[in-house]
């Protein structure tokens, strides 16, 4: 990726010169798309020049898409709804697209509207889950806005099945706008077939009985057959069956996938869809899936994906996971079920089986981006599984329906309750405004949400603080909390008090302590920031501790206007003392540091022992006692860039190669460069943008500069260290070349622990819910020496 100003700088340094005109035969392949975008194990399907060329003139000749329209496009170009349906089919006609980024219409759904208004767009695409978000935006809006709609010819609605209710309430809302009755096209289509393939024109007069809208009838040249499941033999009209296609725009296979190709076609050379659906009149009904896969919000999720990845939580039984879809009548979506056994030992246990839920619920949403919508533990017994051990999950789904374990979801719901301190109802205008936001981020019932219960708890995650900071500037305007405010007023009474007070915290005195987790009696841990300062790492953390110990996180001084950063390593360790003294008085005291911090927590457990106090756990997260050779070797570059993949903004192997393309740049141009390599779905997650990522570089660097002077003296009574995955080296001699060195500092010998992932993954969501255990384990562990002054089971 390159800016328009380094294009243009290029282009003024470089002849011109003539380039042949490159030739393809219609059998060449044009594209390599993948299938499953970010989840599962992805196939490369074959699209050839024919393929497109044939699939975009069929669909040109069905939307009579001409030069003159207008096209509107918001889905991300890993789809090939994007890149075939919104890009070449207008550049096949030379129509005006019209490109906007995905998070400016799913954070305000109603812009989707006023962008059709403002360049009078003609043809676009929205999945029902959008049209369901739009229809519920317009609901709550007190003044809705008032587009012209009527230059709109039509809209496709695909990837996911769509309700009849939410498509005929979409067009009775925005009929006063001028929309045409028969403008929403319901349409399927696949990476498989080009993008979308069939639509249906007839919507809604042909589908008002229905619960879910035909997809249609098949663009020029395609053809469609239902079949009996796994066979090529055709079933009469009407009767349910396999659709299987077979056309000019049907790839030809898989990239280098020789078993997967013979599995997707029929014996006659038919494309096996693994949908399933009925043919009356011409017109395709899909009515199930032959394959499992919950579909949400127009993405297609593999269970057995999910299923693998439960399947190694500590404390489920393996092979008793099972993920699959329900759908509640008027659901503008799917949504996902997970159901699982526990172990005997957790399943006795009603804190640890909550803490299960959590690691299960932060699966989900870690690798996919969506909360499950039930959780479900069940005895092995319930879970029906065939001869060969296979769950059987369309069975489970039925016996969800059909109300079989109301009996169980009623007992976790309660279990949840407890565990959460109980519940405790909204009261006033704000409190109840607050308590929809909250059950439209978790997709949850307002009346069920506690107004004391903490954020997190209800399970959130560090994106869901952005995306509720924008909901409650939305609903409350001239409100804009910042981050660090909602994180320490978690609950909805706690953000109601800062909102009905006008006390935003916008300019409260800087406070290091940031409560990420307030609830148990066991002695609080405070953790320290790593490297960049922010204490966003711990979130996803802190939620294993809850009614188990409180979890407080020490954030840097720098990030809100007017704050001055530390000026040395001392200024930081006593600031950082002091706060935490304020917030418990007196010790015992468990500290912990990650990377950089652990350096900082250190010195701030000595200054509680030079004052008398106990601290029974002093953790260092995979630091070793000497780190001004590693702070030298971070210039700024490097700094920034370690700051930019701490961020996910941009990958391990980027953050390799970039440090040496950046330093001939001039500053600014560096942090422009990263910020431009940086996915936008992911700026508009962190609330970020050049200037945010420049000050907050600005204050990394300053850590790092403060790590360059620091040299370790002194000792601690005792210490836990927790080995990972150097960035550089084997982690053997990481443990016995630098993390050992602790033992010059410590006045016992320090406990080494290993754990799984690298220095900068083993918090991230494939190895959080192992590195909690570890550490719950270890903290528990040292408490009970310290308290006893003997080692556990003594």
């Amino acid at each position: 990726m390159a800016t328009f100003e380094e294009l243009a700088r290029a282009a003024a340094d470089t002849d011109v010169r003539t380039v042949a005109t490159a030739s393809a035969a219609p059998d060449d392949v044009a594209l390599l798309v993948l299938t499953s975008g970010s989840t599962g194990t992805a196939k490369a399907v074959r699209l050839t020049h024919g393929n497109l060329l044939a699939s975009l003139a069929a669909k040109a000749e069905t939307q009579s898409l001409t030069a003159a329209d207008v096209t509107l496009n918001w889905i991300s170009y890993d789809h090939v709804a994007a890149l075939v349906e919104a890009h070449l089919l207008p550049l096949s006609v030379g129509a005006v697209q019209v490109q906007a980024a995905p998070e400016s219409v799913l954070a305000d759904p109603v812009r989707f509207l006023e962008l059709i208004d403002a360049h009078r767009v003609t043809m676009t695409f929205a999945p029902n889950f959008l049209l369901g978000l739009i229809n519920e935006a317009l609901d709550r809006m007190p003044v809705p806005p008032r587009p012209d709609l009527s230059c709109l010819r039509h809209i496709i609605s695909g990837g996911e099945a769509n309700p009849v209710a939410t498509g005929i309430g979409f067009l009775d809302r925005l009929a006063p706008y001028g929309l045409r009755r028969g403008a929403l096209w319901p349409a399927f289509g696949m990476t498989e077939t080009c993008a979308g393939s069939i639509y249906d024109r007839e919507f809604a007069d042909a589908d008002r009985t229905a619960e879910f809208a035909a997809v249609g009838r098949p663009v020029g040249g395609l053809r469609i057959r239902v079949a009996a499941v796994g066979t090529a033999v055709p079933l009469a009209a009407g009767e349910v069956g396999e659709v299987q296609l077979r056309g000019p725009m049907v790839t030809s296979g898989y990239w280098n996938d020789k078993e997967a190709t013979e599995a997707a076609f029929t014996a006659d050379g038919w494309f096996r869809t693994g949908d399933l659906g009925r043919l009356v009149g011409g017109r395709l009904t899909l009515v199930g899936r032959t394959k499992d896969s919950v579909i949400v919000n127009g993405v297609n999720y593999h269970s057995h994906d999910i299923e693998s990845v439960l399947d190694g939580l500590e404390g489920i039984e393996r092979s008793f996971a099972a993920a699959f879809p329900t759908r509640p009548r008027g659901s503008d979506t799917e949504q996902l079920v997970v159901a699982f056994a526990a172990t005997s030992e957790v399943a006795a246990d009603e804190a640890a089986l909550h803490r299960l839920l959590i690691a299960v619920r932060d699966s989900v949403v870690l690798h996919w981006g969506f909360r499950p919508a039930l959780l479900l533990p069940l005895p092995k017994d319930a879970f029906p599984k065939t001869s060969l051990g296979k769950i059987q999950r369309s069975l489970m789904r039925r016996r969800l329906e059909s109300g079989a374990y109301a009996e169980h979801l009623a007992s976790v719901q309660e279990l949840v309750a407890r565990q959460l301190g109980g519940h405790v109802a909204p009261v006033g205008s704000v409190e109840d405004t607050l308590a929809e936001l909250y059950g439209e981020l978790f997709a949850a019932d307002p009346s069920t949400i506690s107004a004391t219960a903490g954020f997190f708890d209800l399970g959130g995650t560090s994106l869901d603080i952005l995306r509720l900071k924008r909901l409650i500037s939305q609903r409350f305007p001239g409100v804009n909390l910042p981050v660090l405010t909602i994180l320490g007023s978690p609950s909805i009474r706690a953000l109601a008090a800062r909102i009905e007070t006008g006390h935003s915290g916008a300019s409260s005195p800087y406070d290091p302590v940031v409560p990420l987790q307030t609830s148990g009696e066991g002695t609080p841990l405070f953790c320290v920031h790593p490297g960049v300062g922010e204490v966003l790492v711990f979130v996803n953390l802190a939620k294993y501790f809850v009614r188990e110990r409180p979890f407080y996180a020490l954030r840097a001084r720098g990030f809100n206007p007017g704050e001055k950063p530390f000026e040395s390593f001392a200024e930081m360790a006593r600031a950082y003392a002091d706060a935490i003294r304020s917030t418990q008085p007196h010790g015992p005291y468990a500290l912990a540091g990650y990377s950089f911090g652990a350096a900082v927590a250190f010195e701030v457990a000595k200054l509680l022992e030079a004052e008398g106090e106990r601290v029974d756990f002093l953790g260092s997260i995979n630091l070793p006692p000497h780190i001004k050779y590693r702070m030298d070797e971070l210039d700024f570059v490097e700094t920034a860039v370690n700051l930019a993949m701490f961020l996910d903004l941009v990958s391990k192997e980027q953050a390799g190669t970039l440090p040496a393309e950046l330093r001939p740049l001039p500053r600014h141009e560096q942090l422009s460069r990263l910020v431009g390599l940086a996915p936008p779905a992911r700026l508009a997650e962190l609330d970020l943008d050049l200037e945010r990522f420049t000050a907050w570089a600005d204050l990394a660097d300053g850590l790092t500069g403060l790590g360059r002077t620091y040299q370790p003296s002194g000792s601690v009574a005792r210490m836990s260290v927790f080995c990972a995955t150097p960035l550089r080296g084997s982690k053997q001699d990481w443990l016995n070349n630098e993390l050992k060195r602790w033992e010059d500092f410590t006045r016992e010998t320090p406990r080494y622990i290993d754990v799984p992932g690298e220095h900068y993954t083993l918090m991230g969501p494939t190895h959080v819910t192992s590195f909690q255990s570890i550490l719950r384990a270890e903290l528990d562990q040292s408490l009970v020496r310290t308290e006893s002054g003997r080692e556990p089971g003594e």
